[in-house]
């Protein structure tokens, strides 16, 4: 019995100090379990003792950090943008030199070059071309077009052809005469570009064939410089259009 009521004793007697330890605490400060002379009471192992009061806004060293609130960062300046790099110049484009001016411009009817209905160059074409090539012998040759043409009658695919044919056989013959190959073009344009218009509306059989005639021509345009002035060329006269060209 003495024993149990020395325990119990005991046990009111730390029970009764804290309290008071408590009050204390409470009075001086709320957080802490502190003695009657304010002082932070601690344990053997150097701990503090918290009071139901305590929170985080209210510790103190040593017992707990103090929250504070950390410093931000140092801006950190941008880096500067690196400088756009200058366009590039355009280049200066050169203007398209000027096409080389037309030294002959000839019309020939097709009776004086062909055969109805045929592509070979006959003797008296030869002759003109001959002449042409005479005329300009004496020029510094840039280039040389030479465009058949067909009239209206028969089919327009056959026409194109045929008008073809004709301007290649101009082309392969003034390359005999002397004038280089690669400045020679000859291409053929049908019955698409007549010269006749209406002329020969109503027109039938013979006629006809006879009055669209003019549409059945080359056109050879000769283009480059003259060294030495001409003195007047003979104009490309046309044959007889007997035969009926096509």
């Amino acid at each position: 019995m003495t024993n149990g009521f020395t325990c119990k004793a005991s046990a009111a007697a730390v029970a009764l100090a804290l309290a008071a330890l408590s009050g204390a605490a409470s009075a001086a400060s709320p957080a802490y379990v502190t003695s009657s002379q304010d002082q932070v009471w601690t344990s053997p192992y150097g701990l503090c003792w918290r009071t139901t009061g305590w929170s985080p806004e209210n510790a103190i060293a040593p017992c707990d950090a103090q929250p504070r609130a950390e410093a931000p960062p140092p801006p950190v300046a941008a880096a500067p943008a690196a400088p756009q790099p200058a366009p590039a110049p355009q280049a200066q484009l050169a203007p398209p030199a000027p096409p080389a001016p037309v030294i002959e411009k000839v019309d020939l009817e097709s009776d004086v070059l062909f055969e109805f209905d045929k592509a070979e160059l006959r003797p008296e074409g030869r002759q003109k071309l001959d002449e042409l090539a005479e005329r300009i012998k004496d020029a510094q040759v840039e280039s040389v077009l030479a465009v058949g043409h067909a009239d209206r009658i028969g089919p327009e695919q056959y026409n194109e052809k045929l008008s073809a044919a004709r301007a290649e056989s101009v082309k392969q013959y003034l390359a005999q005469k002397g004038i280089e190959p690669q400045r020679v073009r000859s291409e053929g344009r049908g019955e698409s570009q007549p010269v006749t218009g209406d002329r020969c509306k109503g027109q039938t059989g013979a006629k006809l064939i006879s009055c669209l005639q003019p549409d059945r021509r080359v056109e050879v345009e000769v283009r480059g410089t003259r060294e030495v002035a001409s003195t007047g060329s003979p104009s490309a006269g046309s044959g007889s259009t007997s035969g009926a060209p096509k």
